[in-house]
C-alpha cells in the first residue's frame, strides 16, 4: 500500500539526486520515509536518499518496495509547476503507479525490483577530515577543474587549516583554496584523494547552490558528500570511490 501527496519541487529534488547516477532504482516505501539507495553500473558512485514522511503533504505506506524507471518518472514530475502537488498511488493488483498532477493523469508501469541491481551496503568509514561549505563554492571548484582535467583532487592542509580543490591538466592547472573563514566549518585532518571529475560533476548537478554540503575526506579513501533537501526533511548522501594514483 502506498498513497502520497508531495510538492513537485520536493519530488524533483529527490529524483534528481538519484538520477544523476542511475536510470532505474528500487524505492523503499517505509512507514516513516521514502528511501532510495543505489550504485552506478561501474560501482564507483553511490547515493543514499531518505525523504521523511513529514516532507509530504500526506503519506501512507506499509514498507513495500517498487522498481521505477527514473527518467520516465522525472519526465512526469517535470510536467508540473513548482507549486503543484503530485498525487501518487500504487495499484497493488496491476503493479502500476498512478500519478495525478493538476488534471493530468499518468499511469506508470513499474519494474520488477528483483531485476534491478542490488542496493549497495554503505561502508562505515571514519574519515579524518570534515569540511562544510556552500554548494556554490563546490560548484565553482568543480567547474574550474573541468576546464583543465578529467580528474580532481580534494585536499585538506592541516597546518594552513584550508581545503583545496585542485586539478592538473596537460598544460594548465587549477587550484581553489578555501580557508577556514571561507568555509562554514572545518575539522582538519590528513586528507588528499583524487577522483573522477565526471562523477563529481554529475553529483554536483543535483546539489543546490545554497545547500550546506558536508564533505568527509581521507587519504585515498572514498569521499562522502551530505546535504539536505525539502527544508531539512530529506537527506542525500553521495559516496565516490577514489582513483588510486600509481607512481
Amino acid at each position: 500500500m502506498f498513497k502520497a501527496i508531495v510538492s513537485a519541487s520536493t519530488l524533483r529534488d529527490a529524483l534528481d539526486s538519484v538520477s544523476v547516477l542511475v536510470d532505474e532504482c528500487k524505492i523503499r516505501l517505509n512507514e516513516d520515509e521514502l528511501a532510495i539507495r543505489a550504485v552506478d553500473p561501474a560501482n564507483v558512485g553511490m547515493v543514499d536518499l531518505a525523504l521523511d514522511a513529514a516532507a509530504f503533504e500526506s503519506y501512507e505506506a506499509d514498507g513495500g518496495v517498487i522498481g521505477v524507471n527514473l527518467s520516465r518518472l522525472e519526465d512526469i514530475a517535470g510536467m508540473a509547476n513548482a507549486g503543484d502537488l503530485v498525487h501518487l498511488e500504487l495499484d497493488e493488483e496491476t503493479r502500476k503507479l498512478h500519478i495525478r498532477i493538476d488534471g493530468l493523469s499518468y499511469t506508470l508501469a513499474l519494474i520488477d525490483p528483483d531485476s534491478i541491481r542490488q542496493e549497495p551496503d554503505i561502508p562505515d568509514l571514519d574519515l579524518p577530515a570534515t569540511i562544510v561549505l556552500e554548494g556554490n563554492q563546490l560548484d565553482r571548484g568543480i567547474k574550474a577543474a573541468d576546464m583543465v582535467s578529467d580528474h580532481i583532487a580534494l585536499r585538506v592542509d592541516e597546518d594552513e587549516e584550508a581545503f583545496f580543490i585542485e586539478a592538473e591538466g596537460d598544460t594548465d592547472d587549477v587550484d581553489l583554496e578555501l580557508g577556514r573563514d571561507d568555509l562554514i566549518d572545518l575539522a582538519a585532518g590528513p586528507a588528499n584523494s583524487l577522483f573522477s571529475l565526471d562523477y563529481l560533476k554529475d553529483m554536483n548537478k543535483a546539489i543546490p547552490g545554497d545547500a550546506e554540503v558536508t564533505v568527509e575526506l581521507g587519504e585515498e579513501f572514498p569521499v562522502k558528500l551530505h546535504y539536505e533537501i525539502a527544508e531539512g526533511m530529506g537527506q542525500v548522501t553521495y559516496m565516490l570511490a577514489p582513483r588510486i594514483q600509481s607512481d
